[in-house]
């Protein structure tokens, strides 16, 4: 089935109207044709799914797997190897099953509410900090640049037990894992071998003289069946958490102070009562139109998605942000409600390979909403909303920089 009467074949990503708008594409999608065949930046093929209940259903169904690498799965972008859908890490750690899980369960004792609760403290503190730099530089600033882009690096160094001094190399390694068109094959490989050999040795040093941070802990800890994790899987969790930890809340803070400035009305009605701030950061979560690709599974037997027959050795690509926008699943899903609740947006996911640092980003987007909203109340864009640039040729979606004045 095409996603129009001309039976042109669409391109995805779609293009949004502006940075923070959605493309129109996707109403059309999820009322006609909610399994639109779409070729991807490699030229292969896949189907694109845009229903909040399709989308919802495959990313819970064990049916749809993460094995990019099987023979006749679409490849993403035309440099695969070493992205971040099919890199080592997707390798040397189990993609699924109860490998999968009981890997999830060593990291989730981490990665809980209550323990990224007791982080609130130190986050809130850095982005003071960080403030306090971005102000005594002068305004107009880039908020991006001067906190959406260092907190969370500082955060995920903390807890991997790496130098934040390292920053920069991660933030160019971690953007050769999350290519879709900007960078070489050549390029990638290259960032990959210095990434690869740069955790191999923190894990090494972790091994000689552990501290007290997440990969020390990975070392010593035994899952359920007594099994330590081998080094490579240990490498392949600390650039894991590397990329997932810093890029994608990096763009979602930047899109976030973004998205409550571009309608004023929206950061005054959170200055009047900072109480709104937990359900803000669901609803900018569930609003974001920029997310970036979304996430792609394979299937290797037929199954039926919606009423949709999808044929075995198909690739689909669920877009949760496009699922979020589902007016079937959300009264009024186009307009921003900074009190909704119920919200059970898919921006992180669902099922069992739903985000593992979900706690982690809603705390960071929190603190910072809530530091920001006490620092700089006063806080607006310094250029017109529909000036904003998107972030290209990468997975992630995210805005090039958010210039802001107080």
């Amino acid at each position: 089935m095409d996603h129009n009467e001309s039976g042109r074949r669409l391109s995805y990503p779609i293009p949004g109207e502006s940075a923070l708008e959605p493309p129109a594409e996707w109403a059309h999608l999820r009322q006609r044709c909610p399994v639109a065949r779409v070729t991807l930046p490699s030229g292969d093929e896949a189907s694109l799914l845009t229903r909040y209940e399709d989308v919802r259903a495959v990313l819970a169904d064990p049916r749809f797997t993460r094995r990019l690498t099987a023979p006749g799965a679409a490849r993403i972008s035309a440099n695969e190897s070493g992205g971040v859908f099919n890199s080592s890490m997707s390798s040397s750690i189990p993609e699924g099953g109860e490998g999968h899980q009981r890997w999830r369960r060593m990291l989730g004792k981490w990665f809980t509410a209550k323990r990224m609760a007791a982080l609130r403290p130190e986050i809130e503190a850095m982005a003071d900090r960080l403030i306090d730099d971005m102000v005594a530089q002068g305004q107009p600033a880039d908020l991006k640049a001067a906190l959406g882009f260092p907190l969370p690096v500082l955060v995920i160094c903390d807890l991997l037990g790496v130098p934040d001094s390292d920053r920069d190399k991660f933030s160019h390694w971690s953007d050769s894992m999350l290519n879709l068109t900007r960078y070489s094959q050549a390029e990638i490989d290259t960032a990959q071998a210095e990434f690869d050999a740069y955790m191999t040795a923190h894990v090494a040093a972790m091994r000689e003289n552990p501290g007290d941070d997440l990969i020390s802990t990975l070392i010593t800890d035994t899952d359920s069946a007594g099994q330590h994790l081998p080094d490579a899987a240990l490498v392949a969790t600390g650039r894991g958490l590397l990329v997932a930890g810093h890029e994608t809340t990096a763009n979602m803070i930047g899109k976030m102070v973004a998205m409550l400035l571009a309608d004023r009305r929206r950061w005054e009605q959170l200055v009047a009562d900072r109480s709104l701030v937990r359900p803000a950061v669901e609803e900018v979560l569930r609003f974001d139109a920029n997310a970036g690709f979304g996430i792609p599974r394979y299937i290797s037997e037929e199954v039926e998605v919606g009423d949709v027959r999808v044929a075995a050795g198909t690739t689909v690509v669920c877009n949760m942000a496009a699922a979020n926008r589902d007016e079937s699943a959300f009264a009024d899903a186009g307009r921003m409600d900074l009190t909704r609740s119920p919200n059970p947006h898919l921006a992180f996911g669902a099922g069992a390979h739903s985000c593992l640092g979900q706690a982690l980003a809603r705390t960071e987007l929190q603190a910072v909403l809530d530091v920001l909203l006490r620092r700089l109340p006063s806080l607006e864009l310094a250029v017109p909303a529909d000036e904003l640039r998107p972030v290209e040729g990468l997975i992630v979606g995210g805005l090039r920089a958010v210039p802001v004045r107080w």
